[in-house]
C-alpha cells in the first residue's frame, strides 16, 4: 500500500484530481447540512444573478437556488455513476471470466453477445432503455450498466486468456481445485489492476451519460441533478447564463478529476510502468 501511494503521488495531476474529487464528494455528503431545504423549493426571486437576493450562484427561472441544486445534484451524479459502474463491472467480469477461462462455444456465444451490444450506439441505446422503462434512478443505472459492461468483459476475457495457462493455474488444477475457486481466488486477483482503472474511468462516463439523459428530460423528475439543471436552463442561456454554466462547470471538473485519478491509478498499478520507475 505504501509503494502504491508513493507511485501514485508522483503523478501530480492525479493528486490534483484526487483532491478535487474529494472536495466534490465532501459537498455531496454534506449537501443536506449546507442546504437543508428541498432543492426544488421556490426560494425567492426568479433569475437572480449570482450574489444577489441571497443566492450565491443565482437562481433559475422558477426561483430555485442554483447552488443548492448543484450540491444535491453532486450526490445524485456520483451515486448513479458509482452504482452503474458497480453493476457494469460485475456483469462484465462475469461474462469475461467465463469466456476467457472456458473458451470454445462459451467464448463464442458470450463474445458474439458482447459484440452485438457494442454495435449499438451507447447513448442512443441508453435513451431507448430509459424511455421504455420510465425515467427513474433505477432505470438510469440499468441503462448505463447495459451500455458499459461490454468493455469490461473484453478486458477481463483478455486477462483470463493470458493467465489461465500460467504455471500457478496449472498447479491449482493439479491440486484438484474447483473452477470457481481458481477463477475467483487465483486468476481474478491478478486482473484487479486493469479492472480498477477501467472502473474509475467508467464512473466519469456514467456521470456524462446521466447528465445527457437528464438534459433530454429522461432523468428522474423528482431528483435534482446537474443534467436536470442544465436542461431546465438551456432556454435561458442568453438571459441567465449562470443557470447552465455552473452545473456544466461542475460536470467538467468532476469528470476531469476522475479521469486524472484513473490515469494515476494506471501509473501506480500497471506492472510495466512500475518496472521503469
Amino acid at each position: 500500500m505504501v509503494g502504491f501511494w508513493t507511485r501514485f503521488r508522483r503523478n501530480r495531476s492525479a493528486v490534483l484530481g484526487l483532491l478535487i474529487l474529494a472536495f466534490v464528494i465532501l459537498i455531496a455528503a454534506t449537501a443536506q447540512i449546507i442546504f437543508p431545504e428541498d432543492p426544488f423549493r421556490l426560494a425567492g426571486q426568479a433569475m437572480a444573478p449570482p450574489g444577489e437576493s441571497g443566492f450565491l450562484l443565482g437562481s433559475d427561472s422558477l426561483g430555485r437556488d442554483v447552488a443548492a441544486g448543484m450540491a444535491h445534484g453532486a450526490k445524485t451524479s456520483l451515486l448513479i455513476g458509482l452504482l452503474a459502474t458497480i453493476v457494469a463491472v460485475t456483469v462484465g467480469v462475469l461474462m469475461g471470466a467465463l469466456a476467457g477461462y472456458y473458451g470454445g462455444w462459451i467464448d463464442d456465444l458470450l463474445m458474439r453477445t458482447t459484440e452485438m451490444f457494442q454495435t449499438i450506439p451507447s447513448f442512443i441505446f441508453a435513451i431507448l432503455l430509459v424511455a421504455i422503462m420510465k425515467p427513474s434512478i433505477e432505470s438510469i443505472v440499468i441503462a448505463i450498466a447495459v451500455v458499459s459492461w461490454p468493455a469490461v468483459a473484453r478486458l477481463v476475457r483478455g486477462e483470463f486468456l493470458s493467465l489461465k495457462n500460467r504455471e500457478f493455474v496449472q498447479a491449482c488444477h493439479t491440486l484438484g481445485m474447483s473452477d470457481i475457486r481458481i477463477m475467483l481466488g487465483e486468476i481474478l486477483p491478478n486482473c484487479l489492476s486493469p479492472i480498477i482503472v477501467i472502473g474509475s474511468l467508467m464512473v466519469a462516463t456514467a456521470i456524462l451519460i446521466e447528465s445527457g439523459l437528464a438534459f433530454l428530460g429522461l432523468g428522474d423528475p423528482n431528483i435534482m441533478s446537474w443534467g436536470f439543471q442544465i436542461g431546465a436552463g438551456r432556454t435561458l442561456l442568453r438571459s441567465a447564463w449562470w443557470v447552465c454554466t455552473f452545473p456544466g462547470i461542475a460536470i467538467l471538473i468532476t469528470v476531469l478529476a476522475i479521469n486524472l485519478v484513473g490515469e494515476g491509478l494506471n501509473d501506480a498499478l500497471n506492472p510495466r510502468l512500475r518496472e521503469r520507475t
